[in-house]
Order: C-alpha cells, then structure tokens, then sequence
C-alpha cells in the first residue's frame, strides 16, 4: 500500500504514547493504532510534528514506525524530516524496508526563496530514493517557509516521488483553489491534497477540492464524517457536525499546548493510560483541563461520542 497522486481520505496523525517518567508506551501504541482502525481513518502518519519525533532518538523513531506498520490494517506515512539528509535517508530506508507507504518532509526553516524550497526538495527527493513516495508538507505557521502555489507546481513537475500536499497554510483555501487551476490547465500533475491545523478548516477545504484531512484532531472520527459526508453531497450536515465540535478544534489547535490537549483527551477517552509528554513539556493546568472537561460536557449534547 504505497502513497499515490489520488490518495484520499483521512490520515490520522498518531502522537507518540509516553508513560510518565518518558519512556515510550507501547501497549497505549498498540491500543491507540487499534482506535484509529476502529473510527475508521484511511491510513496513518506517525513521527509528525505533534508526534514528538525531534525528541525520539533514532532507533526508537525506527522501531515505533515498525511497530505502527505491522499492527495497522492501513497505509502508514513516516515522518522522515531531518536536519541533514543523511539521517533522512537511513530513516527512510529503514521504513520503507518495513512497509510504510511512503514519507513526508518539512522544510528546513531556513529556507527563503523559490528556488531554495525547490532545490531543497530535490535533494531530498535523491536522498530517498526515486522509488520513495513522499508527502510535502506546507505549514509556513511553524516552519517559516513560504510556498507558492508555483513553488509547489514546480516540485511536483520535477520530482515523481512528490505525490501529496499537506496543507497546512493559513489562510489557505485560495491556495487549495489555486493548485487545483494550476492541475486543470495542465500546468502541473495532480496532487493529493490532505489537509491539517487541527482540522480546524476542513469543512471548506473540501469543498475547495481536497482529498481529505491529515491531522491529529482527538475525535478522528469526526474527521472521517465530515470527508464522508462531503463526498457524499451532504454538506449541511457535515457543517452542523464540524460546528459542533468546532470550540473543542479550537482550543486543541493552541500553540504550545495543542498536543496537551490532544493527549489529555485521548486518556478521557480510554486510548492512552496517561497524557505524558517526553520532556521538555508543556502540560495542562487544572484550570485548563477543567476547561477541556466542559468542552466535552458541552460537545456531547451534540455528539455522544463525548459522553465518556
């Protein structure tokens, strides 16, 4: 199961399970995978951002990627970012060698320029084998690199690898329209386009023209009825769905402590035993976990997957 130009659905990115003193939990690694299957999602990412990678060392990195791959029935996407390429390259080799269905790359942020991005994903492209289907991901918030509409055509046009966008600008939708013009004048091959920030604009990126979501949201199963009903012409309610949950989006998408949020709710919800994030943290505060409580208390009048 390999990562292709037509990919579509949600892929749920999986934070990285810890117990309290750091150490990696696989049994919550296994259950959290398990969940996923359950809800529904299309396929998975594992080592993103929000799944801790930069504090995971290589051979943990390598073997929880194997772990998520033999024990998910879906594709799994690995993050594969790395300062240099030659870490990308062992990551990436040692992945693919275990199954995944592809890699996804962020930029470097010291990246400033057009022909920067384009040169950077070229050699990165090389790294990792023609073979290597890889996702770009654009998330200009946190990476401080700007990519064009153009910029992206050009590395699609140059690089076959270059099978999926991870959308992640804000404000974004006119640039999903845009490469989605680009596709339809022949200016550049298609592109899966799935998108993330928490899920927070999803709604109307689909309706823009993208494929799906690939985001980390704690109910990844809204996420699923919402692509779902999109595709399906049910717009309305897709939209009364996603208002609903849309104060829980929010608050989860706050800088610093999104993933917090995300892994607080997790345990609420019975998938992780505990919310611990590998040092350097940043935690939740009673007051603010007795703020999660009441979006969930107020979320579950609405969808009773709340109700824990």
């Amino acid at each position: 199961m390999t990562l292709s130009r037509t990919t579509a659905g949600v892929y749920a990115i999986a934070p990285t399970p810890f117990a309290p003193d750091g150490s990696v939990d696989h049994a919550s690694l296994d259950r959290l995978v398990d969940f996923y299957g359950e809800v529904g999602v299309d396929g998975l990412t594992v080592l993103g951002q929000l799944g801790e990678a930069p504090k995971l060392d290589q051979d943990e990195a390598v073997e929880i990627a194997r772990r998520v791959i033999e024990r998910a029935d879906v594709p799994v996407v690995v993050g594969v970012s790395a300062p240099g390429f030659a870490a990308m390259r062992s990551l990436t080799a040692a992945v693919m060698d275990a199954g995944a269905a592809g890699v996804m790359i962020a930029p470097p942020n010291t990246l400033r320029t057009d022909d920067q991005v384009v040169g950077y994903y070229a050699g990165a492209a090389d790294a990792i084998g023609e073979g290597t289907p890889f996702v770009i991901q654009d998330y200009p918030l946190t990476f401080s690199v700007q990519m064009s509409p153009g910029t992206i055509a050009r590395i699609a046009r140059d690089n076959p690898g270059a099978v999926m966008l991870k959308h992640e600008d804000w404000p974004g939708l006119e640039k999903i329209t845009a490469l989605r013009d680009l596709e339809a004048k022949g200016e550049m091959p298609r592109l899966s386009v799935l998108t993330g920030n928490g899920g927070l604009f999803l709604d109307y990126e689909m309706e823009r023209g993208a494929d799906g979501a690939m985001t980390g949201y704690c109910f990844p199963d809204l996420l699923v009825d919402v692509v779902r009903m999109s595709r399906a012409g049910e717009r309305e309610a897709a939209h009364d769905l996603f208002d609903a949950h849309l104060p829980l989006m929010r608050y989860e998408q706050q800088p610093g402590v999104g993933l917090a949020v995300r892994k607080y709710v997790l345990q609420r919800r019975g998938v992780l035993a505990s919310d611990a994030q590998r040092s350097p943290s940043r935690g939740l505060t009673p007051t603010a976990r007795a703020e999660v409580d009441h979006l969930l208390r107020r979320l579950a009048r609405h969808d009773a997957r709340a109700a824990f």
